[in-house]
């Protein structure tokens, strides 16, 4: 089943209901900054596994209590799709009250 990209409109729209994110460089990204490294080291767990229950991974970056994620659809050629939104709308499910960065 092919994805189709998003129009910069259904982008920005989908944008206004994720705050926190952003698109930079055709790709979604949020930052969380967290209480310590071992809770960023635990979202980083929670994130991995829904990106392989939805098949559907993103670049994931560590810091000491930063987690960063930057995400686009491969196979729409680095576009952006509905895939992106739904792994982004997954991820804010599970950091409830984490601040963005």
């Amino acid at each position: 089943m092919a994805v189709e990209p998003l129009s910069q409109k259904e982008i920005e729209d989908r944008l206004a209901e994720l705050p926190g994110w952003s698109l930079e460089e055709d790709r979604l990204t949020r930052t969380y900054r967290l209480d310590s490294h071992f809770a960023a080291t635990a979202l980083v767990v929670h994130i991995a596994r829904i990106q392989d229950e939805l098949d559907h991974h993103s670049d994931l970056t560590l810091g000491y209590n930063t987690v960063s994620l930057s995400v686009n659809t491969h196979s729409a050629g680095g576009a952006v799709t509905e895939k992106d939104f739904g792994l982004a709308r997954r991820v804010e499910d599970i950091a409830p009250g984490h601040r963005p960065h």
